[in-house]
């Protein structure tokens, strides 16, 4: 009987290792020149022993390279589709094309439907039908409890975000993001949300400090808090909490520091947060609104992206350069 115990709590340990180090993703974005080919791109992620992969789009070349790796995915669904998949032949086309074939050989987790689209976009209006529709194909394909069908939000959609518990939608948000939020509740999906701290202390480093975004602070603050991580998606789940959704789990499907282009943002301190973020989303410590258990975290992101448009800093957030050597020494596992 003994040996029989022994060898459970083994097995659990292993188990629970395993989860942990599974907590981890990192997205791969390829708006960049002279990167890698996909199959080298996977073979990195398998060398690094990184777990999970992001991709903004159906990338079939990336499907090849990802077949029989185990390595978890969250695809996203192109911007420029979303109208479309709110004609129920135009998602069951989609899924049949990008999602079934592969399906035995790549371990398709989480389908995002829409990435940061806000309630006044255009786009706002098809994200409900086009998840709906999603679900539906992937329902009739037999694959609804491998993979569920969310939408990754950012955090400006929440206001009064400090403290943490005060967080709710905003009044514009609120008519747009609850129904979806009854859409994950009712099919046991969770909520996609891009978390980034470097954005808060950037814009408000006078009463951000630098150690408490980049989970060097010694102690609590008067919220009970010792990282703007933790604050931050608290606040989201604050706001699930006043629509009726306290049970929904939060993917943070980005999170990243840039290593250079803005305040901020240095080799050292992108080093700082990613590790001690890696760290911490293994942890099983949660957050203080939900403590215990790894956080579901994706890093933002594989590769800087030279090729990206905006701010200086979207084009620093690489984990890797090109050439595949890394920026930063980092341990996923």
């Amino acid at each position: 009987m003994s040996a029989i115990l022994l060898l459970v709590g083994i097995l659990s340990s292993i188990g629970l290792e395993f989860t942990a180090a599974q907590s981890i993703g990192v997205c791969y974005g390829v708006n960049g020149g002279n990167l890698p080919s996909r199959q080298e791109v996977v073979d990195l992620y398998k060398s690094n022993g990184i777990g999970r992969m992001r991709i903004y789009y159906p990338d079939e070349e990336a499907f090849q390279a990802l077949k029989g790796t185990n390595i978890e995915l969250i695809l996203d669904v192109a911007k420029e589709t979303l109208q479309s998949l709110t004609d129920s032949n135009a998602a069951t086309n989609w899924v049949n094309k990008y999602v079934t074939p592969y399906s035995q050989d790549v371990k398709f987790k989480y389908i995002t439907v829409g990435n940061e689209i806000h309630p006044g976009d255009n786009e706002a209006q098809y994200i409900l039908p086009a998840m709906t529709n999603i679900h539906n194909a992937i329902s009739s394909a037999n694959l609804q409890s491998q993979i569920k069908v969310s939408t990754a939000i950012d955090t400006t959609l929440i206001t009064n975000s400090y403290p943490p518990n005060n967080g709710i939608f905003t009044d514009d948000a609120s008519p747009y993001i609850k129904p979806i939020i009854d859409f994950l509740v009712n099919n046991g999906a969770p909520l996609l949300t891009n978390v980034y701290p470097y954005f808060a202390y950037a814009g408000n480093q006078q009463s951000i400090n630098l150690d408490y975004a980049l989970f060097n602070q010694q102690g609590n603050n008067d919220a009970g808090y010792q990282n703007l991580f933790d604050a931050i998606l608290d606040s989201v789940y604050a706001a699930l909490e006043k629509v009726g959704a306290s049970n929904l789990q939060i993917v943070v499907s980005e999170s990243g520091w840039p290593s250079e282009g803005g305040d901020g943002a240095t080799a050292q301190n992108a080093a700082t947060y990613y590790s001690k973020l890696i760290s911490h989303s293994k942890s099983g410590n949660g957050t203080p609104k939900r403590p215990g258990g790894p956080i579901e975290t994706f890093l933002f992101a594989m590769f800087d992206e030279n090729q990206k448009t905006g701010a200086e800093t979207e084009r620093h957030f690489g984990l890797f350069n090109p050439d595949k050597s890394p920026k930063y020494q980092l341990s996923f596992n």
